[in-house]
């Protein structure tokens, strides 16, 4: 049988197959699990669409929804999916503002995972009459994909008209 071996950093994850799951209802980075990049001689992209993200407004406690994508070059390690699924469950109950939870996911998974790059944005649903669409990215400092970041961070949504994020 050909496919990934055990050895291959499959040993340290808990969660996938795992029928037992607990869903954490409040902020829990620790369930993030990560396993070996067999193809970090490369770059490409992995990309992430979480269409049921659910926060709480920190004042009033109301439910935030969001679609959240994750996008990101790895570099040594990628994110076991269902960990990232958890992960981003975790924050059914957490009380910050949208730009807040945008960052925190994205400063976890820099911490988990050492990205060679790694962009998130949160496209919130209206409330009030105002949709709050919070991006930021991060390129490994050095690397031509300092460069990448800082060029995509100038050249973000230059077009917003032309964006349909509803």
């Amino acid at each position: 049988m050909s496919g990934r071996k055990k050895e291959e950093g499959l040993t340290d994850l808990t969660l996938l197959g795992n029928q037992n799951t607990q869903y954490k209802s409040d902020y829990a980075p620790e369930v993030l699990e990560s396993v070996d990049n067999l193809h970090s001689e490369r770059d490409y992209f992995v990309k992430f669409n979480c269409p049921e993200f659910t926060s709480l407004c920190p004042i009033t406690g109301q439910p935030d929804f969001a679609t959240m994508y994750i996008s990101y070059i790895p570099n040594k390690k990628i994110v076991e999916s269902k960990s990232l699924k958890l992960y981003l469950f975790s924050f059914r109950n957490h009380g910050d503002f949208h730009e807040d939870c945008v960052n925190i996911i994205m400063n976890d998974l820099i911490k988990l995972l050492d990205p060679r790059y790694i962009e998130v944005w949160g496209k919130f649903t209206p409330r009030g009459g105002i949709s709050i669409d919070p991006w930021c990215n991060y390129g490994q400092p050095g690397t031509k994909f300092e460069e990448m970041a800082a060029h995509r961070l100038m050249n973000h949504d230059m077009y917003p008209e032309k964006v349909d994020n509803r």
